[in-house]
């Protein structure tokens, strides 16, 4: 009995002896009581609230060493670790998360935003998931300079600037001018710019060429997109999002240690969303959103110096839309009977609506844009000497099935028109970035990357009962032949294989205290080779000349291969100047290039011959010249401001021909384009729960030179297929852009959470610009502006919850406007979402 008692009361000590209390209080810099912050336990996950003073009282059992984490909304995290439970209250200082410097890896190695020489903007992850920015197609309301044109995945041009990719249908047989980036792989497919974002932490946009930083040369600039990393502290982010048009979204992380030198992260994203464009013949809406990927990530780190990283994604697309309301007539100067309204008049047609804005088609092919897109990566990391060595290996595929009406009516016209592709990417880059010496820094690394390209098993487009009147050329009665054209069509394969190899490396040199030069070099060399094959099918079987020449003035059967390689030294010189510590002036020139193109979509033919000649495209050759001022003379006040000016010898440009079996256009060179404008990115925290933010660009893009480019729709059946454009400006390019927005918050509690109540509002805005290749009097877009909102309760852990609303003030705009195949005077346009709103609900811990 004695025994059991001496044992009772030993276990008793012990249990008192393991209790102890941790006292504290937590501050911001100026010494103000933080209330709404939390103080966590990384080595069990336990979360206790301060109180109202800020101060903590909280018992503990929990064995040495003990890991806490302070945090509170709004504010920068803080991380400590006791080895010892302190005997006197801890006093933890927190600092303002608006005002903390942003890191950066655009030079391969975290740098101040602030310090680079280089334009840059940056977005945070939680800016992107709570403006409603889930794809860069919204992102490009944060970032005047970024402009974005989508009529479907694959026809996607990103651009910066103005610059980067081909406006218009895409070919693919050149290069993205704009480098797309998710943790240092390079995205070759513009189609990956449409995808939902998955676990962002933040996006870094890069303006200006970016050749010797980068594996892949780019003219105009980069995204730089960083995810979420996995964590040894165990984590979750779940958040569901309901809206009106039925939208819904889903978005959940969760990661942890799997063992002490192995962590994981998962993360998942689902996006629907109702069509918003009625089609009347079928009686149901289209363009909906239906979305789906995810995320794995694993990270090993077998010592203090090493991060293995491997991780895998998947991303699904299976929307129905895409589609394109007609929006207009020209007339051309073709002949009456050739003009759109004749035509559907002798076909006793009438579109549903003559205003885009009604939302109405009644298109009488599907729309179509599925596509699966993913890879896995593996990035290693060594910290070796005073900088670090990367190595990135990636594999990517991409698979799309599409389907579309491109003649944009409830006619039978062009009955089919898909161009089913399957893409498939290898990467490797391997990098050093640091410090080489006391004043000399920098990163030099080599890139590879192959590509293939192919049909799968073929691309088509094929004629209705409708397309004799829309081809008709003449007054001739065998147009009218029964069956001529029905079923009549064309099957394309065609197979395209690249590689790229590049050295590259840039050095920081502090010739003089505050004064240092950056010199970078790149050597490229690029092959590409392109079969390409087109056979006609199908329509009336005959043997008579007159009837069988009319067909092929639709369609012709097209077969040719063609290779190229060529390799090209660029380079860039910046002088970057510290006169004093909040201000940073920099100047660069730089000089770089687009490899060479092929022509992938069909060439364009001259009484009846083929044009070969032009299916290599001249590569671009690049001159950049830029001046910039960052200053940050009070730490809650950002202001810079840069100039530039590029231009652009043999500019590859993407050309709509009148012929509708060149399915996809064809590129040309421009002899000769520029680019100038000035930027400016502006941000104020005026205390701790107010802030603002504007950013703007003015930018003017022109044709230098362009004798040979294609005539706009309205002159489409003069006397010359070709114009001289010289001095006019170049498409998509808005003279004036604007991007602003302020927040106003409040700390307090929500059903017993700490954090802060907020409202936003947000505005972008941008003047008129041109929707054609060669400028068009009709294709012109009106400049707009949208206004976007959200009110509602921000904690750091736990529960948050916002109404947001976008286009709020339901402004019509067009985002792109398209000339129907055959040049017949219609035209297409994608249209801008109308208002939409919604709420999310965010629990994370």
């Amino acid at each position: 009995m004695k025994t059991t008692i001496l044992f009772f009361l030993l276990g008793i000590s012990i249990q008192i002896q393991a209790q102890t209390t941790i006292r504290g209080s937590i501050s911001d810099e100026s010494g103000q009581v933080v209330y709404n912050a939390r103080v966590t336990f990384l080595n069990s996950g336990k979360t206790y609230p301060v109180d109202s003073l800020g101060g903590f009282s909280i018992e503990t059992s929990e064995k040495l060493p003990v890991r806490l984490k302070f945090h509170a909304v709004g504010f920068q995290a803080s991380e400590e670790e006791l080895s010892a439970y302190p005997q006197t209250p801890l006093k933890i200082t927190l600092k303002d998360e608006s005002l903390s410097e942003v890191v950066v890896s655009a030079r391969r190695r975290n740098e101040i935003a602030q310090d680079l020489p280089i334009p840059i903007a940056v977005v945070s992850g939680a800016a992107i998931a709570e403006s409603g920015s889930f794809n860069v197609n919204r992102v490009k309301e944060l970032v005047p300079s970024v402009q974005l044109y989508s009529s479907n995945p694959r026809n996607t041009t990103l651009n910066i600037r103005g610059l980067g990719s081909t406006f218009g249908l895409t070919n693919d047989g050149i290069d993205p001018g704009v480098g797309f980036y998710v943790d240092g792989v390079y995205y070759a497919r513009p189609a990956a710019t449409t995808l939902d974002f998955i676990d962002v932490d933040q996006i870094e946009v890069l303006r200006g060429p970016q050749g010797t930083l980068f594996g892949k040369n780019t003219t105009a600039g980069s995204f730089n997109v960083t995810t979420k990393k996995p964590e040894f502290t165990r984590g979750a982010n779940f958040e569901l999002s309901y809206g009106n048009y039925g939208y819904i979204q889903a978005k959940a992380s969760v990661t942890g240690p799997l063992t002490k030198k192995l962590a994981a992260r998962v993360s998942f994203s689902g996006t629907q969303r109702d069509g918003t464009i009625y089609n009347v013949s079928t009686g149901k809406y289209t363009n909906d959103l239906n979305n789906i990927g995810t995320r794995v990530q694993l990270l090993y780190k077998p010592t203090s110096k090493i991060d293995v990283t491997l991780a895998g994604d998947f991303t699904r697309q299976r929307p129905d839309g895409y589609a394109q309301i007609v929006a207009g007539v020209v007339k051309t100067k073709r002949a009456n009977y050739r003009q759109f309204d004749q035509i559907i008049a002798d076909l006793n047609y009438s579109l549903p609506s003559e205003n885009a804005f009604d939302r109405k088609i009644d298109h009488n092919t599907s729309w179509k844009s599925d596509q699966d897109l993913g890879g896995v990566s593996l990035n290693v990391d060594f910290r070796l000497g005073k900088g670090k060595l990367t190595s990135t290996t990636a594999w990517r595929f991409w698979n799309w099935n599409p389907s579309n009406d491109r003649d944009f009516t409830g006619l039978p016209v062009l009955t089919l028109s898909q161009a089913p592709s399957k893409h498939q990417q290898w990467s490797q880059e391997i990098r050093y970035a640091g410090n080489i010496g006391k004043k000399l820094s920098g990163v030099i690394g080599v890139f590879a990357i192959g590509q293939a390209l192919k049909t799968w098993p073929y691309h088509t487009e094929e004629s209705g009962a409708a397309q004799w009147r829309f081809s008709q050329s003449s007054t001739s009665s065998l147009w009218q032949t029964p069956g001529l054209f029905e079923g009549y069509g064309i099957r394309t394969i065609s197979a395209l294989t690249t590689f790229s190899g590049a050295v590259f490396g840039q050095l920081d040199w502090e010739i003089l205290k505050k004064l240092h030069v950056l010199g970078g070099l790149r050597v490229n060399y690029d092959e590409k080779k392109v079969d390409f094959s087109r056979k006609t099918y199908g329509g009336l079987e005959t043997s008579d000349p007159q009837l069988i020449a009319l067909k092929k003035l639709v369609y012709s059967d097209q077969e040719f291969s063609s290779r190229t390689d060529n390799s090209n030294v660029s380079g860039q010189i910046t002088l970057s100047y510290k006169p004093l510590k909040q201000m940073n002036v920099y100047a660069t020139y730089s000089t770089n290039y687009k490899p060479v193109g092929l022509n992938l979509g069909g060439l364009p033919t001259e009484s009846g011959r083929v044009m070969t000649e032009l299916a290599v495209i001249r590569p671009e050759h690049v001159q950049h010249y830029e001046l910039g001022i960052k200053t940050s003379f009070k730490r809650n006040f950002i202001f810079n401001i840069t100039a530039f000016n590029t231009d652009i010898k043999d500019y590859q440009t993407q050309v709509q021909t009148a012929e509708v079996g060149v399915n996809r256009g064809y590129l040309a060179n421009a002899e000769r384009v520029q680019v100038f404008g000035v930027e400016i990115d502006a941000s104020l925290r005026i205390n701790r729960y107010v802030s603002v933010y504007a950013n703007g660009a003015y930018t003017e893009g022109k044709y230098v030179k362009f004798t040979n480019a294609p005539v706009p729709l309205e002159e489409t059946g003069g006397p010359s297929a070709y114009k001289d454009v010289s001095g006019s400006r170049l498409p998509g390019i808005s003279k004036w852009t604007l991007s602003a927005g302020a927040e106003v918050g409040l700390n307090g509690k929500l059903v017993g959470w700490s954090g802060r109540f907020f409202l936003a509002l947000e505005t972008y805005a941008r003047s008129s610009f041109s929707s054609s290749a060669s400028e068009s009097a009709y294709l012109n877009i009106s400049g707009y502006s949208l206004l976007n909102g959200r009110i509602g309760f921000r904690a750091a852990d736990g529960v948050s919850v916002y109404f947001w609303g976008r286009n709020i003030l339901n402004k019509n705009y067009y985002e792109q406007l398209l000339v129907a195949a055959g040049n017949a005077g219609q035209f297409a346009a994608v249209l801008g979402d109308p208002m939409t709103f919604g709420v999310t609900l965010k629990y994370s811990f």
